[in-house]
């Protein structure tokens, strides 16, 4: 399995930051998991490009995690492919029909399939088996734990946003590599997401191997080399800052 953290930035996003959105492919598969501003650009410049990306995974529906669905199936309609499937929590089919409603043009351009999960399911999306957990963020929100199939223990998790709390480490347990929203310094005092000394109290008894600290806000910016140390205070594993670009292999 590969991950490459297309975006890893917020709802404030910077020069090298783009929001939210990461790349998890295995072999053939291609699992495309939050679509926010400026992905699009980011899977272009991949070797599966938008092309070769037919369905998408939501943690939750902010406008930084899906402002560029609607840009994602218009590309793939102009490339001549014919198929989208975007899989996501309660509301995901209303927010692509409300967004189909204003850009009707787009309406029927490709075969678009909608799915809708829930917490404590474990689906299979884009070929791969995927357990969900509830968040603890401004909306309801799906974490997500991705295998290679349904006989495989999960490899990489995907916290989306969310405030960092024992249950998630739990959720988390066995993953050897984990994506953690971090987007404040512990100076910001903040709800629905964690500073890095909340994380790392959270994590203390994690079994994680590696931890990549993510979707991070221009308040940190000068301070990701002190977040990972506050992290680390609490926390056994390895901790890194994710990037636009960077990719990841578990084995």
């Amino acid at each position: 399995m590969e991950v490459t953290f297309l975006g890893t930035g917020s709802a404030m996003p910077t020069g090298d930051r783009v929001q939210t959105g990461l790349l998890v492919t295995h072999d053939d598969r291609r699992l495309l998991v939050d679509c926010g501003s400026g992905v699009l650009h980011r899977l272009a410049a991949t070797n599966a490009g938008y092309e070769g990306v037919s369905t998408v995974l939501l943690t939750h529906l902010h406008l930084d995690h899906v402002a560029d669905l609607l840009p994602l199936l218009k590309a793939r309609w102009l490339a001549g492919e014919e198929h989208l499937e975007v899989v996501g929590p309660i509301g995901t089919k209303g927010l692509l029909d409300a967004l189909l409603s204003v850009h009707d043009y787009l309406d029927g351009r490709v075969d678009l399939q909608v799915r809708e999960i829930v917490a404590g399911e474990t689906v299979t999306v884009g070929g791969f088996s995927v357990e969900s957990q509830e968040t603890r963020h401004s909306i309801d929100g799906l974490a997500y734990r991705f295998a290679v199939d349904v006989e495989s223990d999960a490899a990489f998790a995907f916290s989306s946003d969310t405030e960092a709390f024992a249950g998630m480490a739990r959720f988390v347990a066995g993953c050897r590599v984990v994506a953690h929203d971090c987007s404040f310094p512990d100076s910001v005092d903040v709800d629905g997401h964690p500073t890095p000394s909340r994380l790392g109290e959270a994590f203390a008894d994690s079994d994680v191997d590696h931890l990549y600290l993510t979707h991070f806000y221009p308040h940190t910016e000068g301070s990701h080399e002190a977040m990972c140390a506050a992290v680390a205070e609490s926390f056994d594993g390895t901790v890194h800052v994710a990037r636009d670009g960077l990719r990841v292999s578990i084995s």
